[in-house]
């Protein structure tokens, strides 16, 4: 899926040098859309080439309904939103099949972060847009976005894409997104 130069890229052992790049800028930063909450306890910064190759397996398989999944998490489309030729990695993109308890609160069906150079450039606004159309490929009629509270620019990004303020939980601001579907 592309807007512009920014396409929703699903994660590839051929662009691990630049998701390497990507995972280390954000540093300490809780990567939202990443996925990275999947990895084992003391691989989650294993940004090695072989790292990256489990990483992609396992992010694959959260699309595939026929994949039991570990109890709470649900089906999940994971891309790397990438700019350019060659791609590069500017961030991450979790498009959610369904919403559990947790999720309907505080995660929403998409949940995403640009790498920190590269913010304020209009990649979020475009990938959220692409997920929506993905969204509604998928046969959602509405999907939910949540951002911080004090989160601004995710804001900006969630209404510049059609959201519409549904309430304030738990410091989460909840919005909903017709899809068109």
């Amino acid at each position: 899926m592309q807007w512009g130069m920014t396409r929703l890229h699903l994660p590839d052992v051929a662009l691990c040098e630049t998701w390497q790049q990507a995972m280390l800028e954000f540093g300490d930063e809780q990567v939202h859309g990443s996925g990275y909450w999947h990895r084992p306890e003391g691989e989650q910064r294993d940004y090695t080439a072989e790292g990256c190759k489990k990483f992609v397996e396992q992010l694959l398989a959260y699309a595939d309904h026929d994949e039991v999944l570990p109890d709470g998490m649900v089906h999940c489309d994971y891309y790397w939103i990438t700019d350019g030729e060659p791609d590069e990695v500017v961030g991450f993109l979790a498009l959610r099949h369904e919403l559990n308890a947790f999720l309907r609160e505080e995660g929403g069906h998409i949940g995403y972060a640009v790498r920190p150079g590269r913010r304020r450039q209009g990649y979020a606004t475009r990938a959220l847009g692409l997920a929506v159309r993905r969204a509604a490929e998928l046969g959602l009629e509405q999907v939910l976005v949540t951002c911080d509270d004090d989160n601004a620019a995710s804001r900006a990004t969630i209404v510049a894409n059609g959201g519409v303020l549904e309430d304030v939980r738990k410091g989460k601001q909840r919005y909903w997104i017709d899809t068109g579907h």
